[in-house]
């Protein structure tokens, strides 16, 4: 990703970072010593999950296709309250297997049981866990969640990767929790992340003060007064509690007074195709948000609604659906795209030199000039992954 394909490439490694990357002729020269020799593969930087929920690994297939996004948002809480401590640990562990089966390295990953952390092995791959926080029925004050955080983000010396703050989503954390969070990001200079303008229904809520999401909430207590004919995103804009320095996942709800508020930003965009059509909304408007500079990186979001945290799949199902996308565009949200999103451009989603050496290979006989487009339409799990340096199991 930093340069185009080297046919008979070679990359040294020492340690956890890349030295130099060339020919072969040129590398083995620069730095003798018995090579790994990896066959007729293609060898490119590990893949970037930019959205993930490994909680809910252990719900694939058990929330059938709803008739709204609020039945799903019933379906799913009502799951979480018979899972127990061992079953999040256990989903958390089979999410991140099978993220390695797909050539994931790193993933940004939102937890919503942080009181596991101290009960988790050290991560398999690089791991950005974000704190997820929810505050419609109790305010969280400053001094709570200054200290939540940092409990949360407890130094963790062998733990690959970093963390950072979620507020859930304008529907399910204030405005002051935002404030909150920016706060707490500028102070640690943690990432920050989001779901927002995700279904209709937060649509019509915001906008319209109606809808099953408007309804329910109104129910459980929550203070609608600020749904006041604006959107989500408006209104997170207007506040200035959003910008270039978070990561927002989904973005599917956009009106034109919406394009006309990010205009004059470059957000980060997580899109997840696959979840994006198993909930029907409406469709993502990838050209347009390109073509406005916005930095869109894919995620998998949960096995809640999704069948597989595979990345080849929603890269497919982005070529599919975005014809006018290049195969290099594509591989882009997945590798430097994401990277960027978190400060990492420097380190992750390229093989260049002082790049961590998180690497994966394919199987690949054909010309330099398609090697792309053979990544993108890859379809069996990877069976070579470096991480960190270390070679990794990927069974």
């Amino acid at each position: 990703m930093d340069g185009p394909a080297i046919e008979n490439g070679a990359v040294a490694v020492r340690g956890n970072r890349i030295l130099a990357v060339g020919s072969f002729a040129d590398v083995s020269r620069l730095y003798p010593g018995k090579p790994v020799d990896l066959g007729e593969r293609v060898l490119l930087p590990g893949l970037i999950n930019a959205h993930c929920h490994l909680d809910y690994t252990l719900m694939r297939k058990a929330i059938l296709q709803k008739s709204s996004f609020t039945e799903w948002v019933h379906r799913i809480n009502a799951l979480k309250r018979c899972l127990s401590e061992d079953d999040y640990l256990h989903s958390i562990a089979t999410g991140f297997a099978e993220l390695k089966k797909w050539g994931a390295t790193t993933v940004l990953n939102i937890e919503s049981f942080p009181e596991l952390m101290p009960k988790m092995p050290p991560p398999p791959i690089r791991t950005w866990w974000f704190y997820e926080m929810i505050d419609i029925r109790n305010c969280i004050a400053t001094e709570e969640l200054v200290a939540g955080a940092f409990v949360f983000f407890q130094e963790r010396p062998d733990w690959l990767g970093g963390f950072g703050l979620s507020p859930h989503a304008p529907y399910t954390a204030t405005i002051e929790l935002y404030r909150l969070a920016n706060e707490c990001a500028r102070i640690t200079g943690m990432p920050l992340t989001t779901h927002l303008a995700e279904s209709a229904e937060e649509e019509a809520m915001f906008r319209e003060r109606r809808g099953p999401l408007f309804e329910f909430l109104a129910s459980i207590g929550r203070n609608m007064d600020d749904c006041q004919g604006e959107s989500a995103l408006s209104i997170l804009l207007r506040n200035g509690l959003i910008d270039e320095n978070w990561l927002l996942a989904h973005m599917n709800e956009l009106s034109e007074s919406d394009f006309a508020l990010i205009a004059s930003y470059k957000l980060n965009i997580v899109h997840c195709p696959e979840s994006h059509r198993y909930f029907r909304h409406t469709l993502f408007q990838h050209k347009r948000l390109y073509d406005l500079g916005m930095n869109i990186c894919l995620g998998t979001d949960s096995l809640a609604s999704n069948n597989a945290l595979n990345l080849f799949t929603e890269m497919r199902a982005v070529q599919n659906g975005e014809p006018w996308m290049s195969p290099e565009e594509v591989l882009k949200t997945v590798t430097v795209n994401p990277a960027k999103a978190l400060k990492q451009e420097d380190f992750l989603g390229k093989i260049a030199p002082g790049a961590f050496a998180d690497l994966i290979a394919l199987p690949f006989e054909n010309s330099t000039d398609k090697v792309v487009e053979a990544i993108v339409q890859h379809r069996e799990p990877v069976d070579w992954m470096m991480v960190d340096g270390d070679l990794s199991d990927t069974n």
